[in-house]
């Protein structure tokens, strides 16, 4: 059974910086795709970074780019995400997501991606 488990959220300032992990069990996922995605109230859950396989490309949402660095450390199956420079409009449950295969296609559509963690919530006050 697969199992991805977040951790790392928490309340911050804007301007402040956080580091979210995701450790994958069940499965290793060091061909394939780890990702984040995040979901605001009221709002679709949207891309934010992804890391296809072992030392392959990394992949942002417009919105995040030179201020998130997504990360992997494929001995403990796990994936990262530092948050710098957050602002308000960053607040959000982040999830993390993996798939067993690559793509430069699809790292972005939801729809496209196997397993999920539970999500861990990112305040970032004003």
């Amino acid at each position: 059974q697969v199992q991805l488990i977040e951790s790392g959220g928490g309340l911050v300032q804007a301007g402040g910086s956080l580091r979210l992990s995701c450790a994958a069990s069940g499965r290793t996922f060091s061909s394939g795709t780890m990702g984040w995605f995040r979901q605001a109230p009221g709002k679709e859950r949207e891309f934010v970074a992804s890391s296809i396989r072992r030392g392959g490309s990394t992949y942002y949402a417009d919105s995040v780019k030179g201020r998130f660095t997504i990360s992997r450390d494929n001995a403990k199956n796990t994936v990262y995400l530092q948050l710098n420079s957050l602002k308000p409009e960053d607040t959000a449950v982040y999830y993390c997501a993996a798939k067993l295969y690559y793509s430069t296609t699809s790292y972005a559509r939801k729809e496209w991606y196997d397993y999920w963690g539970q999500g861990t919530q990112v305040t970032v006050s004003s």
